[in-house]
């Protein structure tokens, strides 16, 4: 069978398991449809947590940056993973154990404030959306070149599918839906890998082979034939304060991504959160270890299968074909010779390539079975589905929790607070739909926007408000403010209209970590020159660290139900 009919095979399957568990897991408190009923095991909730984690940018477009940046793309491995350590050490038991549903729910209790809630529910909604953006051109991706229809239909697809189980099961129904898609994501791209590495080196694990094979020598080599650097030369693309940023703004903005976060508040207690912890870091490892690996396989088979190779050869592959057609694999003879040439300057390459193609293109040129390419790419699209339908309960539960209920109807009823977090999830449906249509960029740089403004708006008011007693409302709320301003500004400025990166050479994927500097500055020097906290709040504070059963400052913070 041709690699469409497989793919539809697979695809149709694999959304029909996502539809059962939904529909099973379909909930009608608020409870249940926030937090799951903190009812998941560690292990259950370590792989929702991974497949949270693994979103299209890891899936589909992190092996392809690292393919074209070489040794400058460690940032996403080194930035993302150190993240995760980061949030399951620092910050995860410390939030469960402050027993709230949100983010925004952490900020408005711990820095009594309403205005505080709402600033971070903003705050959320932005990360989220921004995010969710990245997730929907992937599903366009796959869509558009597996199943032969325009990205806008591919799109439309994913909204349907996410927003079944998001709409009718919520956090319940997307923990168990994630831990499906977990193990289609990961075996959809290990299995692949493995063949690629057997087909090349002879060894059957993509570590192993990319470690102990000469494919990163003979790929080195063959770059500075076509006048390309050395695949692993440091600092090629990026300079080495750019390097840093990008990595420190990937990393903290990771610690305060709130669709992630809000996976600990779904177990049972805090040593539950801890084991999760443990368990989603080993799952994710499966796939950061396997992703260098396959980049560099990856980048040899794309200059071995078209470099000075004829164009009317090239054009007679299928694979190729098909990719022409999506608009994201582009040739062009500029000088006439009949061959195409791969070049380092964009002006004379007569090979474009999309970056967010290479994990889906390259078991086509490794010539893998057919079902094989089918099921990265229902690999790819159940990693975007799951962090998609994170994504879109964070802004369902922000709106219909932190803005309706808390802040203006106290009085709703279980039905009420329900029924409106499934009117926003449709809400944000919509608007997901239109950044995956029109992407404002490569996933892997959408989403690398996500983490700058989660790193310069919710990091530091997250990490104050566990560690230091002194910070206050006017601080932490100046601080979320300030910083999340001045990176949007600043992304927008440079990445949207045209000017150049101003501040020391940072690029916007890495000006997360300024704003996150400046918003710790801020924080802390307006807390110092306002009133402390109230007692009752620093007390609460100093009880959140300590490893014994919270003091009765902490034991009215809902762990059951709502205030």
């Amino acid at each position: 069978m041709p690699v469409e009919v497989w793919t539809s095979v697979f695809v149709i399957i694999s959304f029909m398991l996502y539809i059962y568990i939904g529909w099973q897991s379909r909930v009608k408190d608020s409870k249940g449809f926030f937090v799951a009923d903190r009812g998941v095991p560690a292990i259950a909730n370590g792989a929702a947590t991974a497949a949270d984690w693994m979103s299209a940018a890891s899936f589909i477009s992190m092996a392809g940056l690292i393919a074209f940046l070489g040794y400058d793309g460690s940032i996403y491995l080194m930035g993302w993973t150190g993240g995760y350590v980061l949030l399951a050490l620092l910050l995860a038991p410390y939030l469960r154990k402050f027993g709230k549903y949100t983010v925004p729910d952490f900020v408005g209790d711990r820095y009594y404030s309403k205005f505080g809630r709402l600033v971070a529910v903003v705050a959320a909604i932005f990360v989220s959306l921004t995010y969710v953006a990245g997730q929907m051109r992937g599903v366009g991706i796959v869509f558009s070149r597996f199943l032969q229809v325009d990205i806008s239909t591919g799109v439309l697809i994913g909204m349907v599918i996410v927003g079944f189980f998001a709409v009718l099961g919520g956090m319940k129904g997307i923990t168990w839906t994630q831990v499906a898609q977990y193990g289609v994501s990961i075996v959809a791209y290990i299995l692949p890998a493995a063949a690629i590495a057997w087909a090349m080196t002879g060894n059957p694990f993509p570590q192993l082979a990319f470690s102990f094979s000469d494919v990163v020598e003979k790929l080195n080599a063959v770059q500075v034939d076509l006048g390309f650097t050395e695949y692993t030369q440091p600092f090629a693309h990026k300079s080495m304060l750019d390097v840093l940023a990008i990595t420190v703004a990937l990393m903290v903005g990771t610690a305060g991504l709130p669709h992630v976060i809000v996976r600990f508040y779904t177990v049972p207690d805090v040593r539950a959160a801890r084991y999760s912890a443990g368990w989603a870091l080993l799952f994710i490892a499966l796939l950061y270890t396997t992703a260098p690996a396959l980049a560099s396989f990856a980048r040899y088979n794309l200059i071995d299968t078209l470099h000075d190779k004829p164009v009317e050869e090239v054009q007679q592959l299928d694979w190729a074909t098909k990719w022409e057609q999506t608009g994201l694999l582009a040739f062009e003879d500029k000088n006439g010779d009949g061959r195409l040439q791969l070049t380092p300057d964009p002006e004379t390459s007569e090979v474009t390539v999309d970056r967010d193609i290479i994990v889906l293109a390259t078991p086509e040129m490794t010539k893998l079975a057919p079902w094989a390419v089918a099921l990265v790419a229902a690999g790819g699209l159940a990693a975007a589905l799951s962090t998609a339908s994170g994504l879109l309960l964070v802004i369902s539960s922000s709106i219909a929790h932190d803005v309706y209920y808390t802040l203006l109807r106290p009085d709703a009823s279980e039905s009420q607070r329900v029924f409106v977090g499934r009117v926003m999830v449709g809400f944000a449906l919509v608007v997901a739909g239109y950044f995956g249509v029109n992407p404002p960029g490569f996933v892997g740089e959408v989403v690398a926007f996500a983490f700058g403004l989660a790193a310069a708006s919710f990091f530091p008011a997250i990490v104050l408000g566990i560690f230091d007693a002194r910070t206050n409302r006017e601080g932490a709320i100046a601080g979320m403010l300030v910083g999340l301003v001045f990176t949007c500004t600043y992304i927008v400025t440079v990445s949207f209209y045209g000017a150049e990166p101003w501040l020391f050479g940072i690029s916007p994927q890495g000006i997360g970590t300024v704003g996150m500097i400046v918003n710790f500055i801020v924080t802390l020097v307006v807390s110092r020159l306002t009133p402390p906290p109230p007692e009752e709040v620093q007390e609460m504070v100093e009880q959140l660290r300590l490893p014994v059963h919270p003091s009765p400052a902490l034991a009215d913070v809902g762990e059951d139900e709502l205030d």
